[in-house]
């Protein structure tokens, strides 16, 4: 099992990082130890000082696929749920300047969350999906599928061109405008759509 996760999928969030807006996905890997489920506590890593939050529509792949078309795309997953891609990042940004890779940044243990899934099937337009995520009952971020720059459909196609989809994997599909430091004592609540579906402590 893997996580494909999709980088500068939304305009206002790629912005705030003074990022381009690409052109193709964004892709990067996490492995299956970054996952973290059934709203165990995060406990902050001690090798940095500014982990970010990042609130993600997420897809589960429901059977094997490769160099798959976009119009068959939607074949390739029945559940939705949400994560955060938890980034270290001043890791990120030390390692971007010196023109580094970066996934100690993004990939380390426990920096995906994941809740339950829902089915799709739940949802009357998958290109019209409100998910939100609050910091100590604060709002911090809010976003909406339709606000995607690649839609579910071209992410998977584009995806499936460079890495085999295998049922179970897990595709992050960006996150929104918003993001911001966590701090030991924060508890975060993930809502998709109005469900509840993320809430934990950070430890």
């Amino acid at each position: 099992m893997k996580i494909i996760a999709i980088g500068r999928n939304y305009a206002e969030h790629a912005k705030e990082l003074n990022n381009a807006i690409p052109e193709n996905p964004v892709l990067f890997l996490k492995p299956d130890t970054a996952v973290l489920k059934n709203n165990k506590p995060f406990y902050h890593p001690k090798f940095s000082n500014e982990i970010h939050h990042e609130i993600e529509v997420v897809l589960k792949v429901c059977k094997e696929g490769k160099f798959i078309a976009e119009k068959f795309a939607h074949k390739y997953y029945e559940e939705i749920g949400l994560g955060i891609d938890f980034t270290a990042r001043d890791l990120q940004t030390q390692l971007k300047e010196k023109g580094l890779p970066w996934e100690i940044s993004k990939a380390f243990d426990n920096s995906a969350p994941v809740s339950e899934f829902m089915a799709k099937t739940a949802f009357e337009d998958l290109n019209n999906i409100e998910f939100s995520l609050l910091v100590n009952d604060e709002l911090k971020q809010s976003g909406n599928t339709a606000d995607m720059i690649h839609n579910f459909d071209k992410i998977i196609s584009y995806a499936s061109q460079y890495f085999t989809l295998k049922k179970g994997d897990l595709i992050f599909t960006g996150t929104p405008a918003g993001v911001s430091k966590i701090n030991i004592g924060d508890k975060l609540k993930g809502y998709l759509q109005h469900t509840e579906l993320l809430n934990f402590e950070i430890k």
